[in-house]
């Protein structure tokens, strides 16, 4: 079966084998088009994953500071007590004190203490800016955090209603594709798949529109058109290796094509 099928793509014209190769890119094209759409949609949706772990890790890191801080206010608490504490045991000291000189040593080791109080209640004042600070920041990425959820939720349903929208188109162009690609001889198919997968676009037979190549738009001689145009033969752009056809023959084909998958 596949020999006689190699025989009858041999047997083809020059312009029949150039209109089936025409034929094979415009249901490709289409096929590339559909996964173009799900592809950047697949993307977005992988961007919005990623801002999202990304915003949850920031969140993690501000609540850690918050805690960080709190444990500061408890610490600087606890030394205000210990301050204090010390103080009353200063005063009591005082008392009992047998001379000037020890009086005097305790009443700076309670101007000390106070001293160490009053940088507490400071840094605990300071503690309390940053925390709001950080209380508010924490506000404003979970609200972000959200809305990008609200975003990618949406965006996956898109994302599923297209490829159950185009699952049954793409499977109906892939299989026109694959009956295309019978009627083109093997050296033809093979140099058609290679100059697709080295196009940014995948395009590889394209209309000359314009006296350019529809690929690399370089111009294309006069006289290499009047060639184009006759179906002779089949040449290639000497650019960018694309298979060139005329803009008719390219007319005629899409038309058919558009008539064909309807």
């Amino acid at each position: 079966m596949a020999k006689k099928e190699a025989t009858v793509a041999k047997d083809l014209t020059i312009e029949q084998k150039l209109r089936a190769l025409f034929d094979l890119q415009l249901v490709d094209s289409r096929i590339d088009k559909i996964r173009t759409i799900r592809g950047e949609l697949h993307l977005e949706v992988q961007d919005l994953e990623d801002e999202i772990a990304g915003l949850d890790t920031r969140v993690q890191k501000q609540k850690q500071e918050l805690t960080s801080l709190e444990h500061e206010i408890v610490g600087k608490k606890n030394a205000i007590k210990e301050s204090q504490s010390l103080i009353k045991k200063y005063e009591q000291q005082q008392q009992n004190v047998r001379n000037n000189r020890e009086f005097d040593s305790l009443s700076k080791e309670m101007e000390f203490q106070n001293l160490e109080i009053q940088l507490a209640e400071k840094r605990i004042k300071e503690f309390k800016f940053k925390i709001e600070g950080v209380k508010a920041a924490i506000d404003e990425l979970t609200s972000k955090h959200d809305d990008r959820k609200n975003d990618l939720k949406h965006k996956k349903a898109e994302l599923d209603d297209i490829i159950e929208e185009t699952k049954k188109e793409e499977d109906s162009l892939q299989k026109l594709s694959n009956e295309f690609e019978k009627n083109i001889e093997d050296r033809y198919l093979t140099a058609y798949k290679r100059i697709r997968h080295n196009s940014f676009n995948g395009m590889a037979v394209v209309a000359v529109e314009r006296d350019s190549c529809g690929g690399c738009f370089n111009k294309i001689p006069p006289q290499r058109q009047l060639d184009i145009a006759q179906r002779k033969k089949i040449i290639v752009c000497e650019h960018c290796g694309r298979v060139l056809v005329d803009l008719v023959l390219a007319s005629e084909e899409s038309e058919k094509i558009d008539k064909k998958i309807k």
